[in-house]
C-alpha cells in the first residue's frame, strides 16, 4: 500500500487509496475526476521506499473522484467592546468538497 503527502487549499494531507477527505471547495460536480498534481512525498506504508520532492515531486499525480460538494457547520463570529456598548455577530459556513481518492 502506498500512501502520499499532497497540497491542496493551502493545506497538506495525507492520503492513501479508497481514502475519502474534505478538502476547500474546488471546481466541478459530483462524479467529475480530478488530479492533484502538487505531490510533495510518495512512500510505502513500512517507509522503505521514500520520494521526497524539492518542493513538488515531477511526474507524480494522485487521482481522485468528487463525492459531494457541501458546506461545513456554521461558526460563530462575535466581536465584542467591553464598556461601550459594541458587540457584532456573523455566523460562516466554509465551502468544502469531500473527494475519494482512486490512484496515486
Amino acid at each position: 500500500m502506498t500512501i502520499a503527502v499532497i497540497k491542496t487549499g493551502g493545506k497538506q494531507y495525507k492520503v492513501t487509496k479508497g481514502q475519502q477527505l474534505n478538502i476547500e471547495k474546488i471546481a466541478g460536480e459530483k462524479g467529475d475526476k480530478i488530479e492533484f498534481d502538487k505531490v510533495l512525498l510518495v512512500a510505502d506504508v513500512k517507509g522503505t521506499k521514500v520520494e521526497i520532492g524539492k518542493p513538488f515531486l515531477k511526474d507524480k499525480k494522485v487521482e481522485a473522484e468528487i463525492v459531494e460538494q457541501f458546506r461545513d457547520r456554521k461558526i460563530d463570529v462575535i466581536k465584542f467592546k467591553r464598556k461601550t456598548r459594541y458587540k457584532r455577530k456573523a455566523g460562516h459556513r466554509q465551502q468544502l468538497t469531500a473527494v475519494k481518492i482512486s490512484k496515486i
